[in-house]
């Protein structure tokens, strides 16, 4: 009885150290830098609603607090077009590049962006376009990632757009203006 008592105590104690082991928690101290932070930062936010366009505020890169659409993408404005009254001038070639932000229905949800200054514009082929501060707001095709803002300063004609409406600036030098799409 000792022998088989002796065994499960043994069994007993193995099991638990083994039990605890899994239990623990095991942390390492590395040399290694901190991962870097992402690009885009936005309010957690539920999805638009079906049919509607949603119009984020969200920080992007070294340009601040710009807008984005509901799924991350920096929008822009184009300095050829008009916010007095609010015309768009990006048709055709420019529109494949630059295609624009269009609504469906009146539906435009907002997050950091005043709704006052949220609108819309009728395109010469009758659809709908949204407008910031009275300025029609477009994506650029060369975002492929949220985040991204390859279109900030492209030709000096188009610039990532405030929530009041206005050229987003960069912090830094990191500007990609020169890839020849400015229309």
């Amino acid at each position: 009885m000792t022998r088989t008592r002796a065994a499960m105590l043994t069994a007993v104690a193995v099991l638990g150290v083994v039990g605890l082991s899994a239990c623990s928690t095991y942390t390492t101290k590395s040399s290694a830098a901190p991962p870097a932070p992402a690009a885009t930062t936005a309010p957690a936010q539920e999805p638009a609603a079906a049919g509607a366009t949603r119009l984020v505020a969200a920080q992007v890169g070294t340009l601040g607090t710009v807008v984005t659409d509901g799924k991350g993408f920096t929008l822009y404005r184009f300095e050829k077009d008009s916010n007095s009254p609010a015309a768009s001038n990006c048709d055709g070639t420019c529109a494949a590049q630059w295609p624009p932000v269009l609504v469906t229905d009146a539906t435009i949800e907002v997050a950091g962006v005043d709704k006052s200054l949220v609108g819309t514009v009728t395109r010469k082929d009758g659809s709908k376009q949204v407008t910031i501060g009275s300025w029609p707001v477009y994506r650029y095709a060369k975002d492929t990632a949220p985040g991204e803002a390859k279109g900030q300063g492209v030709g000096g004609i188009w610039f990532a757009v405030t929530p009041e409406g206005k050229k987003a600036v960069e912090t830094a030098g990191n500007s990609d203006s020169g890839n020849g799409y400015g229309y």
